[in-house]
Parts: C-alpha cells; structure tokens; sequence
C-alpha cells in the first residue's frame, strides 16, 4: 500500500486532482468528509465544541452551525487553533479507520491510499504519509477562481487565503507538485503522469 497526502490552496484544484486520482483507481480519504462526520449530533466532536464555544455555534435542530463557528474563529488565529486541537485529532482518526476498512475491502490489494487534507501542510505536515502531492497554482490564480468560481468579493478571497498555509509553506512539505495553472487538459495530462509514478513506487 502506498499512503499518499493531497492538500492544495483554497481556488488550487485539488478536487479536481483528487477525481481524477479516483478515476485511475486511487482509494480517496476525505477530510472534508471526516470533518462533518466527528461532529454530528451526539458526537464526541460537537460535545466539545460546544463545550469549548458555547451552545450558540447550534442549529435549531441541535446540528453544528457551521456558519456560525466560522464567523467567530475565523479572524481568531487563537480561537481557530482552539479548534483544530478539537476536530484534527477525530479527524485523523476517522481517516485512519475509513483507511483500514478501504484497505480490507480492496481487491486486488495493495492500493494506493491518498488522503485528501486541505490543511495538511497547517496540521501534520509529511506525518505518516509515504509522500505528499501539493496542488499548486500562483496566488493571483487562486483569487481570480475563487472570484469567478465562488463568487467572492476579492477581499474576501485573499482573506481566507491567508487563514491557509501560505504558498511556500505547502511547496515546502511536497514531494510531487502539481502545476494546475493550466486547462483541464493539461491537468489530465499531469495527473496521468504521476499516477504512473505512483504505480511505479508501489511495483504495479
């Protein structure tokens, strides 16, 4: 089995890299996935967080409001860092039991396992990977799409970028670099060849 971890700024593409992995075979691990499951209603996840932030971050219906705990950590770095010291542990654990039960069932096995982690280079770095995919794209890139793509004002853009790692800080924990400036052809062509090193490394 080979561990693989994806990450990519907010407007990289990562996504994209990461159906096109699945697509070739690949076993995908979701964060995003993992991070709503730890905090469903009468989950270890929400009890703490409403431990640590108070019965206001709930829904009427007893649910996380997302929304709402955005709006109160998001400008906190202390507050944001409280809370990852909550969820990114569930999540990591979550991932590594959906891994195992992925593993089990995979026929023929030996598959290669990539974990999709937006924050990766913020929150464990290398740590327990075989080797890191980065999904990269010049900032002003980055602004342009997430104008176009998601609708946000420019400064609402560049500000949930900086809440992320920062371009070096990714670039520094990468053994693969995906360039994803170009058109989804050139992605297709990039993601091929590195699925073939990919197979390569685990002997397929």
């Amino acid at each position: 089995m080979l561990r693989v971890g994806l990450t990519g700024g907010i407007g990289s593409g990562k996504s994209e890299v990461a159906r096109r992995l699945v697509a070739h075979g690949a076993v995908l691990i979701d964060a995003d996935v993992a991070a709503r499951e730890v905090v469903v209603p009468g989950s270890r996840g929400l009890s703490r967080i409403v431990a640590a932030f108070g019965a206001d971050v709930l829904s009427p219906d007893g649910s996380l409001d997302r929304a709402r705990l955005g709006e109160i950590v998001f400008h906190d770095p202390g507050l944001r860092a409280k809370l990852n010291a909550i969820v990114h542990p569930l999540v990591r654990e979550w991932m590594a039991a959906a891994e195992r039960t992925a593993v089990q069932a995979a026929d023929p096995p030996g598959p290669i396992v990539v974990h999709d982690v937006p924050l990766l280079a913020e929150s464990r770095g290398k740590g327990g990977f075989d080797l890191v995919i980065v999904v990269d794209v010049p900032s002003e890139l980055q602004v342009e799409r997430l104008v176009s793509q998601r609708g946000m004002a420019r400064g609402q853009a560049r500000a949930r970028m900086e809440a992320q790692a920062s371009r070096e800080q990714r670039l520094e924990v990468a053994d693969i670099v995906i360039d994803n400036s170009g058109s989804l052809a050139d992605l297709d062509r990039r993601v091929t060849a590195v699925w073939a090193d990919l197979q390569r490394r685990t002997g397929s």
